[in-house]
């Protein structure tokens, strides 16, 4: 089995992680259940990324992780390739202005 390289199958979303995270974007992907989101972090701080099915959850799930915490750590200058739900909202809180780019895709 090989290993298909990332094939974009929507439009790129963006956000500005703050010490308060900013209203949700939805990252949805033309491919029916799309769940692969390509993930970078332009910024020079840790972005807690919040992540969920809608708004309100992707805001409880992007504070600060201290000791545990939803939250997904992502770190500066960080491009991973991450599997979340379908269509997915994210926000993210850092401790200084951080960019984020989520595009939805397939493939690694």
């Amino acid at each position: 089995m090989g290993i298909n390289a990332f094939c974009k199958t929507g439009n790129t979303v963006t956000f500005t992680a703050g010490v308060a995270a900013p209203t949700p974007v939805q990252c949805s992907s033309t491919t029916l259940g799309g769940n692969q989101y390509r993930i970078i972090n332009s910024g020079t701080t840790i972005v807690f990324l919040g992540y969920g099915v809608d708004a309100a959850n992707a805001t409880t799930n992007s504070a600060n992780v201290t000791t545990s915490g939803t939250a997904f750590p992502l770190l500066a200058g960080t491009d991973e390739i991450l599997t979340f739900a379908p269509n997915a909202y994210f926000t993210g809180t850092s401790t200084a202005n951080a960019v984020v780019y989520i595009t939805p895709g397939d493939g690694v």
